[in-house]
């Protein structure tokens, strides 16, 4: 068994924790917290294989990528939220996107009155901060924050029995909601600094999450390149199986390097108009190679950090079988159109419409997902602040 060290202080009051999704994320992290002195860690999930598992005495195992383990039994596994995080300390939404604002509105109720309770989302994009105020304005007490990325990848998971865990991230990044003062913000740091290994550091401002190059630029160009009016495979089948990024086309990342280009003008155009410091939002090959160091192989190009780096290694593409059971389609029911574009790239194109930015590439690029999604079922625009930018 690998030993995993926690956070950099060591404390020995009791944390409690709770994590709000049974995914990849929820799985490998509660693990990771479960080997840490005094940490109590529940998950809320509606997974009925998980919570059946951990009532038969069963163990979550974390596969590490140097090829050790680590196992551990959660104190709380359930679907009700008034089971899971009624004395919760930290409360961590790892439910994708377009599942958040549903979610919160079922914890809301649950939630500790009497003490502050640090409701977070990692990662922390779609413009968490906006919907969590509108969802929690009830509670006061609601200390509101979000990380800038996941602290590793995760994959090929085991529901209840095992995930993989991918490659880490150098330096963990967090923003909180404007509102939140400056002892709130240095108590959520001392428990996540608790929680995690890497370095935690605090950013000036939410917006330098949103704004963050990820995702909803990533998912929907390389999708747009593949199948897209201009890729090799639209209108065709996939004959194989593929990853994201090892398989990336040059198209895909052409399209994506003028998506950056033009999330980092609307950025320019925040800074000014605000006259806020974004100056942490750096372009996205820079991101990722500060991100993941080493495990890129090349990184002379955008193409050649996706294609090599390790951490992106066996991410599969979400396909499903084609119509006729010969090869394969993009799944139009993944969270990279669900999630990326409806609640991620839906919010830079309105984000640049109120500031007459032009941003030819990601509006292209979105109006095609949502036709190929078949429409928007809901969307970021359903809490995006009618004054903003006021």
């Amino acid at each position: 068994m690998m030993e995993y060290a926690g956070g950099r202080d060591p404390v020995h009051r009791p944390l409690r924790v709770a994590l709000c999704g049974g995914g990849r994320t929820g799985h490998l992290n509660a693990v990771l917290f479960k080997q840490l002195a005094g940490v109590k860690v529940s998950l809320l999930t509606s997974r009925s294989e998980v919570i059946e598992r951990h009532r038969n005495g069963g163990a979550i195992t974390a596969l590490l990528p140097d090829g050790g383990s680590l196992a551990a039994r959660l104190d709380v596994v359930a679907s009700e939220p008034a089971e899971v995080i009624a004395d919760a300390d930290v409360v961590i939404v790892t439910v994708p996107a377009h599942a958040r604002p549903a979610l919160l509105q079922e914890i809301a109720p649950h939630l500790p009155p009497d003490k502050p309770v640090y409701v977070g989302a990692i990662p922390g994009f779609c413009g968490f901060d906006w919907l969590a105020e509108k969802a929690l304005q009830s509670r006061s007490n609601a200390v509101i924050w979000g990380m800038k990325d996941v602290p590793h990848t995760a994959y090929d998971l085991k529901p209840g029995v095992s995930v993989r865990m991918g490659g880490p991230k150098s330096t963990l990044y967090i923003g909180t909601h404007a509102r939140e003062g400056d002892a709130a913000r240095d108590e959520l740091l001392a428990h996540l600094r608790r929680l995690y290994t890497a370095p935690v550091e605090l950013l000036g401002h939410y917006l330098e999450i949103t704004l963050t190059p990820g995702n909803p630029i990533m998912h929907s160009s390389v999708v747009y390149g593949l199948v897209g009016p201009y890729g090799q495979w639209h209108k065709r089948v996939f004959p194989a199986r593929m990853c994201w990024w090892t398989d990336c086309t040059e198209l895909g990342a052409y399209f994506l390097e003028r998506s950056d280009q033009e999330s980092l003008m609307l950025c320019k155009a925040i800074e000014q108009r605000l006259g806020l410091d974004l100056s942490s939002v750096k372009p996205l090959k820079q991101e990722i190679i500060e991100a993941y160091g080493d495990q890129i192989r090349d990184p002379a190009s955008m193409l050649s950090v996706l294609r090599t780096n390790q951490a992106y290694d066996a991410i599969e593409a979400p396909l499903v079988p084609a119509p006729g059971g010969t090869g394969y389609t993009i799944d139009t029911e993944s969270r990279a159109f669900h999630e990326d574009v409806a609640y991620g790239l839906s919010l830079l194109v309105a984000m640049a419409g109120r500031l007459k930015v032009p941003v030819p590439h990601i509006a292209e690029i979105f109006k095609w997902n949502v036709s190929y999604m078949n429409g928007l079922r809901g969307s970021a625009l359903d809490y995006f602040p009618d004054h903003w930018p006021a």
